[in-house]
Formats: structure tokens, sequence, C-alpha cells
């Protein structure tokens, strides 16, 4: 098994859902089964405006014929796995290129960087996931075992890790949940999506939490179209079914609520949820019926 380059880009011909498949050509086909079963870090390329980078991490399921495109073939996103990056890598960065490997024998970037699937080495996928994952800033999580008394937060170090313990971080809770808060709220602008308030503490963080619209108990995905930036009593209230989401994003309050006049006051003047600029990270559909068939209090 080896580690992997995927590139992906949200207006690709390819039929792509990061968090759950890669569609690709058959001439990539033999690179993406040396990735079956182990890991595999996604790229924006940098032609794109205001690229990502790397931006995120996945691990490969299986590889399968697509059963719908001639020659095309599925790399299976084994679930649960899939792990936005809480500071995206740029291709690169101030010490040059992250993935060495696409680099000759001169130290110039070689037309390697342009393939769509291949293979990476241990210490490149290591590097870019310890910039992935382990800076530390003002997007850090604020309850459960990484808050403290104070407004200090205590975080756990990811740096100089061996290879297959840098792996077993991916699919650890706490890590996870760092990082799916610090790209919610970034996507968000730190401003809570039902209230429209943005309030900030005395240390500069950001008061609002990451919500899972389908949460991971029901096997809902760290991703960012599976969540929402809320203020505490919004994150409260949509957990509890008390707020829900129409198809269009209006915000609707249940009529069990004890007091509708109030919770309907707390919502922002469109009365509509205040979405992300970017189109892919705006609530999936899928997420938004899931949550109001089985959590909203009709």
């Amino acid at each position: 098994m080896a580690f992997c380059v995927f590139i992906h880009r949200t207006d690709s011909i390819y039929d792509d859902i990061p968090s759950e498949r890669y569609q690709f050509p058959k001439q990539y086909l033999s690179r993406a089964r040396q990735c079956e079963g182990d890991w595999i870090v996604y790229l924006e390329p940098s032609k794109v405006k205001e690229s990502k980078g790397y931006f995120a991490v996945a691990k490969i399921q299986k590889i399968v014929p697509d059963p719908r495109a001639l020659d095309m073939y599925l790399a299976i996103i084994e679930p649960g796995t899939y792990l936005d990056f809480g500071d995206p890598v740029a291709f690169r960065g101030p010490d040059g290129v992250v993935e060495q490997g696409v680099l000759n024998e001169v130290g110039k970037i070689s037309g390697r960087a342009q393939a769509a699937v291949r293979v990476l080495a241990a210490a490149d996928f290591v590097r870019i996931v310890e910039h992935g994952l382990g800076r530390d800033d003002d997007f850090l999580p604020r309850d459960g075992a990484g808050f403290a008394l104070g407004f200090q937060e205590q975080t756990a170090q990811f740096h100089h890790l061996p290879v297959r313990e840098r792996v077993n971080q991916l699919t650890n809770r706490a890590v996870r949940d760092r990082n799916f808060r610090k790209t919610v709220l970034r996507a968000y602008g730190e401003r809570c999506a039902i209230t429209g308030l943005r309030l900030i503490n005395g240390g500069g963080r950001a008061e609002v939490q990451a919500a899972h619209i389908k949460p991971v108990e029901q096997n809902g995905p760290d991703i960012v179209s599976n969540g929402l930036a809320l203020s505490g009593t919004a994150h409260w209230m949509f957990d509890r079914g008390l707020v829900g989401l129409a198809d269009d994003l209006t915000v609707l309050v249940s009529r069990q609520s004890n007091d509708f006049s109030a919770v309907e006051a707390m919502i922002n003047a469109s009365g509509k949820l205040l979405v992300p600029d970017r189109l892919a990270h705006r609530p999936r559909s899928e997420f938004v019926i899931w949550h109001r068939q089985n959590c909203f209090k009709h």
C-alpha cells in the first residue's frame, strides 16, 4: 500500500464527491490501486482562483469500475475517514514546494506535478498532514476535553510523529472535532448562521460553535457542508429540534417551543440561514432533509 495525491476542483467535469468518491479515467488505475486501503491527500490545483492547495485527507476503501461510464473508475472513500484540514496547505510554502516528490534531480517542478493521481512519498504525506493539522490558532475547541477554565485551551501536539502514528491521529475524535470546528468557523466567517451575530470573547476567540447537521452518531460526515456555525443557544435549539431548515434554507421554528415569538426574534432579518460564499461549503440538501425529518419537532 502507498499514499497518493488526488487532484480535485469543485468545477471538475468528473463525478466527484470528495468525502464519498473520486472518479478517474483508466490511465490512472495502476497508480490508484497502490493506495487502495490506504490514505490519500486531496489537492486543489494552483490555477484555481484562491486555491486551497492540499485541503483534506481520506482513506480509500476500494477501487471499482464506474458502472455508468466506460473506462472510468471510482475510488470509494471509507465512511468516516474524510477530514478537511483545519489549515489548508499551499502547494508552495515559505520553504518551497511541500510535496518534494514532484521535484526533478535539479530541484525544479517536474511534469509529474500535473498528474491528477500520483503516488505520494511517506515523508511528503507526513509533512502535508503536519502542516494541515498541526497549527494552533483562534479556531480551537471551546468545550469538552479541549476546554479548560479561564478561557485557556489545551491542544494536542501533532508534530514529528512516525508515519503510522500520524495516520492513527486522522481517526482520533478530538483531532477531527478540532479541524471540523476550524473549517466550519472559517467558512462562516465566525458568524452564527441563524442569528447573524459574530461574538468574539476577551481572548480574541470566536464564541460560535461548529454544529453537525447530521450528527456523527448517525454517520454524519466531518465536512463543511454538514456543518453550521451556531451560537451556543442556537446550537442547543438546533440539536433538540426546536429550530430546523426548509429546503430553501429558511429557518423553521418548532411549534413545540415554549416561547415561539422569542425564538423567532433571534433569527436574522432575512429569515434564512446565512451561508458561506463558496457553494461547496453550503449545507447539502440531504443533510438538511435528514435533520428536518429526524430531529425537527413538527
